[in-house]
């Protein structure tokens, strides 16, 4: 167990008012949690700081070779004052995943718990009550010794920041359209595809322009190998019904295991929804689209929990998806997340952790 050290902030920040818009990832707390590793010692000086900038040589291997890993998860208050958590330690074992193909040491689970439990109680008064709101917790863990080598560090710092959010997109459960992307890849498997870790997403950034330019708001990417398969949307998971059998993509080393997805296929196997992860053609999707038998498309994520899709790009055709509304499975889903989440819906499969 972490004896975590508490350095309480001389002056706290204005917190929002009840009603203020938040948006996503622009306001942060007054505290974040710090622990050093250094090679020979371990994981060490786990502590709750004040809020500040970080002071790294420019020779800082994260800058040169990236790196680094992340993960992502909220914290959500109920209606009667609780606050919870959701499914954490899923995050710690995805961390892991992530942290060991980026020969980044190991957080062992029970301490990435702690440290995220432990910040979180400290900052209770941050986790905003509004509707749809939550307090996203961003774990990272960045590679800090100062040399222009490429090899893994032998120093590194895990840190823990907190921002209040609104919702994620701006239009809510409006269903947005999506770029099937066939220039750009995201990842490859063999790659570093299924971790958290900036470069993916770094990677991403020339195809979400040219998707934004277009009027799209998100790409859907497609293997790196043979380009005609569906991997993932955006920084999120993707889900199909199509007569019926909700699909997804299969796990291959390439695709993320959200945490959210994750969630996703256990709700609709509870419910006996036939559920298949497996490959899944573009030219699968069109015939689908023309048959009438692709019914619903969702992303899904942390943040987000679910994206609606509501169009398809796919070169010079557009394939409009339902009748321009959030699906009912899609909005089902979604309502019973977020109910479980913040605590107005019972859980039956313990995803959902008090923290005071």
């Amino acid at each position: 167990m972490l004896d975590i050290k508490l350095e309480r902030a001389a002056a706290l920040k204005t917190k929002p008012a009840v009603g203020q818009p938040l948006g996503f990832g622009h306001l942060f707390t007054d505290h974040m949690f710090v622990m050093n590793y250094t090679e020979g010692k371990g994981w060490h000086d786990p502590r709750i700081v004040p809020f500040s900038n970080l002071s790294l040589s420019p020779a800082a291997m994260v800058f040169h070779y990236g790196q680094e890993m992340f993960e992502g998860l909220k914290a959500y208050r109920s209606a009667d004052g609780h606050t919870y958590l959701f499914r954490r330690d899923m995050n710690a074992k995805r961390a892991i995943q992530s942290n060991d193909r980026l020969c980044i040491p190991r957080i062992p689970p029970e301490d990435f718990v702690q440290a995220v439990r432990t910040l979180v109680a400290v900052e209770r008064d941050w986790v905003p009550s509004d509707p749809g709101t939550s307090l996203y917790i961003r774990p990272f863990v960045i590679a800090t010794d100062d040399f222009l080598g490429v090899a893994p560090s032998k120093t590194y710092l895990f840190l823990i920041i907190l921002s209040p959010s609104g919702a994620y997109y701006e239009s809510g459960l409006a269903p947005v359209g999506i770029w099937i992307e066939d220039d750009y890849v995201r990842a490859v498997r063999g790659g570093m595809g299924f971790a958290k870790t900036g470069g993916n997403y770094a990677a991403s950034l020339a195809a979400q322009v040219k998707a934004h330019d277009s009027g799209f708001s998100q790409v859907l990417w497609l293997d790196g190998v043979e380009r005609k398969y569906i991997e993932e949307v955006g920084a999120m998971n993707i889900f199909f019904k199509i007569d019926g059998k909700i699909v997804t993509p299969m796990l291959n080393g390439s695709i993320l295991p959200g945490v959210t997805r994750d969630s996703v296929l256990h709700l609709c196997r509870h419910w006996g929804l036939p559920v298949e992860e497996r490959r899944i053609a573009v030219d699968e999707l069109i015939s689908a689209q023309e048959s009438g038998s692709l019914e619903e498309v969702f992303g899904t994520g942390t943040a987000a929990v679910i994206s609606p899709v509501g169009k398809l790009r796919w070169k010079d055709r557009v394939m409009m998806i339902g009748d321009g509304t959030i699906g009912p499975v899609s909005q089902k889903i979604y309502d019973t997340i977020t109910g479980i989440q913040w605590g107005t819906l019972e859980d039956p499969f313990g995803w959902r952790v008090t923290v005071d």
